[in-house]
């Protein structure tokens, strides 16, 4: 892990997509961060030491999901399919095929695993939420809120749309793992990866982590809110600072009286490999995305925070 010092910084985005404004002052205490996301390698421990099953392992019960289709109560998970041609990008669903058999040890499908695809050091993917809570559980760590996320991902820099600056490439430079081309059906791999990069293949930021965007989304501990949290004015008009927010509050169907059904949606942040100019341009520390909890893909993965003092 690293130490990311507190600070306060400008927070969400006014340029490219409507829930991540407006911006807003945002202080954060200091706390310790995963360097890099957990990988392949580090969640098998997990796995070993504990026998822990995945969500994506666990067939569904059809009385959580009324109006399941009949054969789909067998374990699985999504998977990207890159299409052939152009297709509507409004259908999530022309790309994303529920795999059964996929899985953190086989993120692609059931015919090979992370061992046959050489997957050892790349980010694990498959995990829903409550498989990242259930491995910070362990490592006595704890998932960071939004602002913890973003705060980081900034590595310091103040008012930039990108980690690195104003410029996605500058001058060429690959600085992450995103999809270059027209997503969903030609990708050019520029920087060399068609799905995941093993950890550490892009520069650190200033704090010293790698992969804060791209390469796989993360999970959050913040309920997902289409308009974040913004701090109240103070008499005489002046706006104060939000001070370690939160995140949402928890809404729709979810029952208080039954934490562990699954339900709800998640704030993930910093993009992914399939983050693309021409669709979904959240290859950015502001960018923020709601995710089920109980959903698990190709794409999701992790990292964890210690907190200072804690």
């Amino acid at each position: 892990m690293v130490f990311v010092p507190g600070g306060t910084f400008t927070m969400g985005s006014e340029l490219f997509y409507p829930e991540e404004a407006p911006l807003r002052r945002v202080s954060v205490d200091g706390f310790w961060m995963d360097e890099t996301p957990v990988t392949n390698r580090q969640f098998a421990r997990f796995i070993e030491a504990t026998g822990y099953t995945t969500v994506a392992e666990i067939a569904p019960d059809p009385k959580d999901y009324p109006g399941m289709l009949p054969g789909m109560d067998k374990a699985g998970s999504l998977v990207f399919r890159k299409t052939a041609t152009p297709v509507d990008t409004s259908n999530p669903g022309n790309w994303w095929h529920f795999e059964f058999g996929a899985d953190w040890r086989h993120p692609l499908g059931p015919d090979a695993d992370i061992e046959a695809l050489g997957l050892w050091d790349h980010p694990v993917v498959q995990i829903a939420y409550a498989d990242a809570e259930a491995y910070a559980k362990w490592a006595g760590k704890d998932l960071p809120t939004e602002a913890e996320y973003e705060y980081a991902a900034r590595g310091g820099l103040e008012g930039k749309e990108y980690a690195w600056g104003d410029e996605l490439a500058p001058d060429g430079a690959m600085l992450a793992n995103y999809w270059q081309g027209l997503f969903p059906f030609a990708n050019q791999c520029l920087d060399g990866w068609e799905r995941t990069s093993p950890v550490r293949t892009y520069p650190a930021n200033a704090y010293g982590l790698y992969d804060m965007i791209a390469n796989t989304w993360e999970w959050t501990q913040d309920w997902w809110t289409e308009m974040p949290e913004v701090a109240k004015k103070k008499p005489g008009g002046s706006c104060c600072t939000l001070s370690n927010p939160r995140g949402g509050k928890i809404k729709g169907s979810f029952d208080p009286a039954q934490p562990d059904v699954r339900i709800g949606r998640k704030v993930l942040k910093g993009g992914s490999h399939l983050c693309a100019a021409n669709y979904c341009q959240r290859y950015r520390p502001a960018a923020r995305h709601p995710e089920m909890v109980d959903t698990a893909t190709s794409h999701i993965g992790f990292r964890c925070v210690v907190r200072a003092g804690s």
